[in-house]
């Protein structure tokens, strides 16, 4: 079996509805709680392309994580959000206006993928969780192939993302947010598989692009938790580095050797 370039048409193409400047006042209120709540700090953000298709894959542990994650580039972003945060009208209608896509998490939801593909053939970027819904504990695991399926799509790299104290700012089935410490690392980006001569990616390569993403997600959620005073989760390879993968440059385009994330 093999990723080809057909797809079901696009139903309803996801967009910002939102005038531009509103967004940016959302962006920048969103900043301002985020710094001074949470102490966010980033390190490796210029490993974010500044241009072109991009697929940020964090490690998710708290509802925080939607913000948090915005910190890590200025660019307009779009969201894989679970459908059952439409279930309130008032909230529904504004993740429609800032461009977030509803995904039915029980079995494949493939209108969700259309809308998420047709965000990165427009250049943009998606925030995917590669782990589906919040998850508990230090171990990265069980990875859905969501966005190693989008990026032989669409030729986007991943970006894989760390967050450190969310777990203890806000876990899974709280109700109040506790203003402790976040510490974000952003690893190199992950290289989309290459095609074959007649334009298709196999299977084995989207497994192969998940597994690397799941060493890489482990390896900087394990030193982002370390920045916060947390116990790391899993210790790291000797002489491995926090999201070490396939380097590609700042426009996105592979390049030679991998790099750790700052910090």
């Amino acid at each position: 079996m093999s990723v080809s370039d057909s797809a079901a048409p696009v139903e309803r193409r996801a967009a910002l509805r939102l005038p531009p400047t509103t967004y940016r006042m959302l962006r920048a209120a969103a900043h301002g709680i985020n710094r001074a709540y949470w102490r966010v700090e980033v390190d490796g953000a210029a490993h974010v392309p500044d241009r072109g298709p991009v697929i940020l894959a964090p490690v998710h542990r708290s509802f925080m994580d939607f913000f948090v994650v915005s910190e890590v580039t200025k660019r307009k972003i779009f969201y894989l959000t679970k459908e059952e945060m439409w279930g309130s009208r008032p909230l529904g209608a504004f993740l429609d206006a800032v461009g977030a896509i509803p995904v039915h998490r029980e079995g494949s939801d493939r209108l969700a993928l259309d809308r998420a593909q047709s965000v990165l053939e427009q250049g943009e970027v998606l925030v995917l969780f590669p782990e589906g819904t919040r998850r508990s504990g230090p171990v990265v695991e069980d990875l859905h192939e969501g966005a190693a399926f989008l990026a032989a799509r669409t030729g986007a790299v991943i970006v894989p993302v760390g967050i450190g104290g969310t777990a203890a700012a806000m876990p899974k089935g709280a109700k109040f947010v506790r203003p402790v410490k976040v510490h974000v690392i952003v690893g190199e980006p992950l290289a989309p598989p290459e095609r074959s001569a007649r334009g298709r990616v196999p299977r084995s390569q989207v497994h192969a692009l998940t597994d690397e993403l799941c060493r890489a997600l482990q390896q900087l959620y394990d030193a982002a938790e370390g920045r916060v005073g947390s116990a790391p989760g899993r210790a790291s390879a000797p002489g491995s580095s926090p999201g070490a993968g396939t380097a590609v440059s700042a426009d996105g385009r592979p390049g030679a050797g991998a790099a750790p994330a700052s910090g």
